[in-house]
């Protein structure tokens, strides 16, 4: 064996390249024998099914697969273990070990140890059946009913059956009809033929007649089968016939006679029919074989003495896997059958024994051991599952072995129910081990003999002459010699050598391992007691007894003899090394035998072979115990030195390369220590791995019925076979590389090695994580089948039940989805135990002491309060005591507030609002929001814009459905105070103070997502009222949140301030309204500004003047604008100019946010002509240019005049003098906008040219003064007119000037004497005016009533000086 290089070959990143590392392959020490590999478990790749498995070289564990460095422990371990039981399920097809050619390769051996099975049991006839043994008159029978454990003999016509393995056996007769019995059969019946209490039908052949009984197999206490017989009253006549061979196929019945070589078959059916009885006869073979291309007739002559001899069958085999059905007869003629719907059946092959020997003549060389006078004594049908293109296997009088192939005309070697072959042909020949001197009863040997044949031996004799045989999957061959002067059989037993089989690097053609036994009696039946081997369900896997052989009972076969019933086993690989240790554990051999074990199966096997036996697996000690040399803790002793010295140590693989794209702890291939316990845990739980753990089903009353998946029975065995192991590792730790780093035996002298240790600790921790989940996993499966499963299952959601339904024990135990299931169905438990009045703490203790992990503490404390709350359901809302279990409920559940799940939240708040705590109730919502959400995710959520990608956004749904209960809360309070008087004798009652309560920790939450949502629920539910009356500062800055994105909320905050006195905030919100972008109407912003203006004029405490005269200005000028544009809208809306199309444009541009002056003159008022409005628009912009102002004054007034004469129902003046008032009054009498020296003259002038002499003479006048115009102002204005001389008031026109003073002074006079006042306000004016007056009646005067006029007012005036 060539050592490892000391170095690596390829640069490996993080290692010491230039230390040299000691040699990987460490030798065991020197005592223990060869040095063991310690990659020796082969990977063979996968082989498509229909395709020939070739041979491929060793290559890497599957523990070595890259698994990245965040890998859990337990993903690590599921994936080591999906892998190893990968690999057992490519075990090579039969067809690829029994492939084309000849051989005789048998390994057999006499030592005990070795032997491939042992005699366990043998079981006595009865005296019961020898007593009417001894009084058969005609004939007796003897057969094995092995499906029920029950053994059978015919005495005449009376049919008895015993259980073969009681000690004092009841028997089980039928003797209800006269005639002698010739064969007896146990079938399957047909579906729906019987009730469901009969299991299996046996088929009783007479002299006469065939009659179906009805059997019954139920099993009895200690799990042996009960067998009762039921009279079906189906009966056949066959007098005549001597039937001797019956075969059930699919429910079906064929049979056989001596008197011919026709195959018939019984039907049968519940009721008669119209021309068909319940029973019938039907002969497959007198029609349709003359097809076939070998003439066939019913008489076969066989030269013998010049007689002729009938040939008849002699056995019937079914295949159900391809509907075929395998008959031999007495000339040793094949033929195959294809069994078809409809009662049909069709010959499709005939195989004579020249036709066979023909066919072999090119595979082998002459032989006496096939020559024509050999003959076929047994046929054995290979299954499907067991092979695709081996069919059959046909026995020879000297113990050759024929492996057959059928072939069906669409594809060769390929043939399925519906697809029947058409030819066979012989595919391999086995031959008779060496002939060597078989035992004698009682011999034992005490070393063992192999004989291993080089090529194929064709001439030996060990097996003749054969007298039956039979084949058993996966190869057990069982072949019985006939000792022809004492009368007895010698049973040779073989089975093929699977560590060669599954080791392709050392495979020979279908090596076996066979042994001898002496029955000293003669076989009667034979059969198989245990269910048929089944390792897989396609022919790649199928044979691999070794992963199996912790998972299924290993296979017994029962032997009828005429001394008894003999049970041999089948000796797995556990007990194989178990045997030689207890053999050669006290002497040197010990390690010789270790070797050729190690180099039959390879050093993964002998690990985990090793483990196993030192975990207390292959116990079961073969009858010559006396053999053995040590026993017990001697022998798990050297399994654990085994374990150990042969376990090798991890490396690091020679393909690391240095592009640091994996990491080197994952480019470390274990040792085959922890190859050997990944196997062991895989086969241990093989089957149970992918299987679910609850079964469910529907009863008929569509109620759901819940089974194990597994049996809880086998589950407790795989508890207890991981507990042992868990306690030999464990046990053993600073004795294993790996399990403990620093402890080990010896610690690393390089970074190769120190980086190879650890990805071996990693490996072999996260088996012991898988270990302790397996343990704990079932531990809960069977707490849970304690329970009624079908009322917890109910109980669970939708979506859990689903789950429920599919789970697997894989899941259950390495997944976290598995696990927080588990965590469901354990609260699902309590709750029903607490349901039922159990002590939850007791429950609950053990829950956590059978499966901790799925019974934390919090859940403890959780299932403690849920407790509590049904103690104060019973004892009432309303007494102390209620109210402290209440409390102190409150007080566990907000204690693990953070572990409580949706339903269990959810059922708490219900419990305390049906008892009236609903403070309760908000209090426990409130904190299992802030636990579930600790780093306030929610809250930066909303804060930073509510971004549907933010990862908060998560945090906040889950937070919100939490307050929805806190919803439904207030709405039961709300409804509990309308159904309830507040007071009662001037006390609050106690529906009142619980209400009060209720909201008292709503208003003293300082949660802001909570009252975010709150605010949001009352806004839904249009509650403004509410949420107007809230007193707390988050109020504020959720409507400015708010008051961002609605108007509503806008206006809801403005309302908010002014309801608490803040005024000026109000005005701020409402000026900001004004100006927002929201789709207010422009009347509605107007509101907004009105009112703003008035509560910024109000005063606010803490709000100083300049601040609050900053704000008011802004909102009045801003006010100013909007009702300027709304006159403009107004205008626009009734202007006939703009064409239909544009207006709504223009309207709805105007109908919306405050434009700017620029914007309304420019666009809109200087287009359209509107002079008011654009004097409007000058006044708020301050605009002071006197031309402008003039000329649009001048343009106002004839614009007015015209509108007057085209309306014609009022007189120009007129309107003009109410467009003067109106827009006088509009613009606050501004000397800039409404200059009385400008428009004074102006009006006077229209006033002479278009209204003279058609309304009052002084309407003028009278115009301004109605406007509050001093006369101070209008007087000036008038003198200087008359003192100016302009046109049109010149010369004799000066008079219509002089007549309006006259006018002005006389009303002055009037005004500023009433009530006793000076004339004219001050001396100063009195004077002025009467100089004034007297200009005029010198100069202005010419009507006579004027200047008499004049002088008399001027009388008044010189009277006061």
């Amino acid at each position: 064996m060539s050592l490892a290089p000391q170095t690596p070959q390829r640069p490996l990143p993080g290692a010491f390249l230039a230390t040299p590392a000691p040699n990987r392959n460490q030798a065991p020490p020197a005592s223990q024998g060869p040095t063991p590999p310690f990659v020796a478990y082969p990977n063979l790749p996968a082989t498509p099914q229909g395709a020939r498995a070739s041979t491929t070289q060793t290559v890497s564990s599957p523990a070595t697969a890259s698994v990245s460095k965040s890998s859990l422990p337990l993903q690590i371990a599921a994936r080591t273990i999906n892998d190893f039981l990968a690999r057992d399920n490519r075990f090579p097809e039969l067809d690829t070990y029994v492939g084309q050619g000849t051989s005789s390769d048998i390994r057999v051996v006499k030592q005990p140890a070795w032997l491939p099975f042992q005699q366990i049991k043998r079981y006595d006839i009865p005296e019961k059946i020898l007593d009417q043994y001894n009084r058969a008159q005609i004939s007796t029978l003897m057969g094995l009913l092995p499906e029920v454990q029950h053994a059978w003999i015919t005495i005449d016509n009376a049919l008895y059956l015993w259980d073969y393995t009681h000690p004092n056996p009841e028997l089980i007769g039928f003797e209800e009809q006269p005639n002698s019995i010739t064969a007896v059969k146990l079938v399957t019946p047909k579906p729906g033929v019987f009730t469901s209490q009969i299991t299996h039908v046996l088929v009783v052949a007479t002299t006469a007649d065939i009659i179906l009984l009805g059997l019954s197999s139920q099993p009895g206490p200690g799990g042996t089968p009960t067998v009762t017989l039921y009279q079906t009253r189906m009966t056949l006549g066959t007098r005549g016939m001597a039937i001797h061979a019956i075969e059930g196929a699919h429910g079906r019945i064929f049979f056989a006679a001596r008197a011919d070589n026709d195959v018939y078959e019984m039907t049968y059916q519940q009721e008669e029919k119209w021309f068909q009885s319940r029973c019938a006869k039907i002969n497959h073979t007198a029609r349709g074989l003359s097809s076939l291309a070998l003439p066939l007739t019913t008489l076969s002559t066989t030269f013998s003495l010049g007689k002729t001899e009938q040939e008849w069958v002699t056995q019937m085999k079914a295949d159900d896997s391809r509907s075929l059905l395998y008959t031999l007869s007495s000339a040793s003629t094949i033929r195959t059958f294809h069994v078809k719907a409809n009662d049909v059946l069709e010959c499709t092959i005939v195989l004579t024994l020249s036709m066979t020997l023909s066919n072999i003549g090119h595979m082998v060389s002459r032989t006496d051991l096939l020559s024509p006078s050999v003959s076929i004594v047994s046929i054995s049908p290979i299954a499907a599952s067991e092979a695709q293109k081996l069919h059959l296997m046909a026995t020879t009088s000297t113990g050759c072995r024929l492996f057959m192939s059928a072939t069906a005309s669409s594809s060769w070697g390929s043939t399925s129910s519906s697809n029947a072959p058409t030819s066979m042909r012989v595919q391999h020949i086995k031959f008779p081990p060496t002939a060597i001197e078989t035992p004698t009863q009682g011999q034992q040997e005490d070393s063992a003999t192999a004989v291993r044949n080089g090529s194929a031996e064709t001439q030996s004799r060990a097996l003749t002459p054969t007298r039956a045989a039979e084949r058993f999957p996966p190869g057990y061959f069982f072949c019985f010699i006939d000792d022809p002067q004492r009368h007895v059989d010698t049973l040779f037993l073989a089975s093929p050598d699977f560590g060669q089989v599954f080791r392709p690097q050392e495979r020979a053609s279908f090596p076996e391992t066979g042994s001898w036994l002496a029955l000293e009696s003669q076989m009667q039946d034979i059969g198989l007691v245990t269910p048929p081997f089944v390792a897989a369900s396609t022919p790649l896997g199928f044979g691999n007894e070794m992963s199996i052989q912790f998972d299924k009972p290993a296979a017994e076969i029962a032997i009828l003899t005429n001394n008894g019933v003999y049970i041999l086993r089948r000796r797995r690989l556990v007990e194989v090394l178990a045997s030689i240790i207890q053999y050669h554990g006290a002497d040197d051999g010990l390690q010789s035998e270790v070797t050729k074990f190690y180099r039959s199966y390879g050093t993964a096997e002998l690990v985990a072979t090793a483990l196993a036996v030192a975990c207390g697996h292959g116990q079961d000690i073969p009858p010559d115990a006396r053999a053995a040399r040590i026993t017990g803790p001697e022998a798990s002793d050297h399994a654990r030195r085994i374990f150990l010295d042969w376990g090798g140590r991890p490396t690091l693989r020679d393909d690391v390369t240095a592009d640091n794209t994996t990491a080197v702890i994952d480019s470390v291939q274990p040792s085959a220590r922890h190859q050997g316990v990944a196997l062991h845990i895989a086969r241990v739980m093989r089957s149970t791995w992918p299987a679910v753990v609850i079964r469910q089903g529907l009863s008929a009353t569509g109620s759901i019925i819940a089974t194990p998946g597994v049996r809880l029975q086998k589950l407790r065995d795989i508890q207890r076979d991981m507990t042992n192991l868990l306690e030999f590792l464990t046990a053993n730790k600073s004795f294993i590389d790996g399990l403990a780093v620093a402890e080990g035996p010896s610690r690393p002298k390089s970074k190769q090695e120190d980086l190879a240790l650890q990805g071996e600790h990693r490996a072999l921790q996260s088996l012991l994580a898988l270990i302790g989940n397996v343990i704990e996993g079932i531990s809960f499966v069977l707490v849970l089948f304690d329970e009624r499963v079908e009322d917890i299952i109910v109980t669970l959601s939708d979506q859990a039940r689903q789950k429920v339904q599919t789970l697997t024990f894989q899941q259950l135990f390495v997944t976290e989805e598995g696990k927080e299931l588990a965590k469901e169905l354990v609260k699902a438990i309590v709750n029903r135990n607490i349901a039922n009045g159990s002590n939850i703490d007791t429950v609950a203790d053990a829950l956590r002491r059978r499966c901790g992990s799925f019974c934390s503490a919090d859940d403890v404390v959780i299932f403690k309060a849920q407790e509590q709350l049904k103690k104060a359901s019973e004892a009432g809302s309303n007494v102390d005591s209620g109210r402290r279990l209440l409390n102190e409920s409150l007080r566990l559940f907000q204690q693990v507030a953070g572990s409580l799940s949706t339903e269990q939240l959810e059922w708490a708040v219900r419990q305390f609002v049906e008892m009236s705590f609903y403070a309760g109730g908000i209090q426990l919502a409130l904190t299992v929001a802030r636990e579930k959400d600790r780093g306030n995710r929610a809250l930066a959520w909303i804060n930073h814009g509510r971004r549907p990608d933010d990862p908060g956004r998560e945090a906040y749904e889950q937070r919100t459905r939490i307050y929805k209960l806190i919803q439904e809360i207030m709405t039961n309070v709300d409804q509990a105070a309308r159904q309830a008087p507040e007071m009662v004798d001037g006390m609050y009652t106690t529906t009142a103070k619980r209400c009060r309560e209720a909201y008292g920790v709503i208003d003293d939450s300082n949660d802001e997502v909570f009252q975010y949502n709150l605010y949001d629920w009352y806004l839904e539910n249009r509650w403004t009222d509410r949420l107007l009356a809230v007193r707390s500062p988050l109020v504020v800055s959720y409507l400015e949140q708010k008051a961002k994105q609605s108007a509503d909320h806008a206006d809801l905050m403005w309302k908010y301030f002014a309801q608490r006195e803040r005024y000026h905030d109000a005005a701020a919100v409402q000026l900001q309204l004004a100006k927002s972008q929201f789709r207010l109407l422009l009347e509605k912003r107007i509101e907004y500004l009105s009112k703003a203006k008035a509560n910024a004029s109000t005063f606010t405490p803490g709000i100083g003047r300049q601040s609050r005269q900053v704000l008011l200005h802004e909102i009045s000028e801003l006010l100013d604008v909007a009702n300027i544009q709304d006159d403009l809208l107004q205008r626009l809306k009734d202007d006939p100019r703009l064409p239909l199309d544009r207006k709504t444009e223009v309207l709805d541009r105007l109908n919306g946010p405050v434009l700017g002056l620029s914007v309304l003159f420019n666009e809109y008022v200087d287009v359209a002509g509107y002079y008011d409005i654009s004097l409007l628009i000058y006044q708020a912009a301050d605009h002071r240019n006197t031309a402008d102002i003039k000329s649009t004054w001048q343009n106002q007034l004839e614009q007015t005049h015209q509108e007057a004469v085209t309306k014609g129902d009022i007189q120009p003046w007129e309107l003009v003098a109410e467009k003067i008032r109106n827009l006088g009054t509009r613009l606050h009498l501004s000397e800039s906008t409404f200059p009385i020296p400008i428009l004074l003259p102006m009006l006077k002038r229209y006033s002479f040219e278009y209204q003279r002499n058609l309304g009052p003479k002084e309407w003028v006048i009278d115009t301004f003064l109605s406007l509050q115009i001093s006369y101070e102002t209008i007087l000036p204005v008038l003198e200087s007119m008359f003192y100016n001389d302009e046109a049109p008031f010149q010369g004799p026109n000066r008079k219509y000037i002089a007549n309006d003073i006259i006018y002005v002074c006389r009303r002055w006079y009037n005004d500023s004497v009433r009530g006793g006042g000076q004339p004219f306000g001050r001396q100063e004016n009195m004077l002025a005016v009467s100089q004034l007056l007297l200009v005029l009646l010198q100069n202005g005067l010419d009507e006579e009533e004027k200047r008499e006029e004049c002088k008399a007012l001027r009388s008044r005036i010189e009277h006061f000086r």
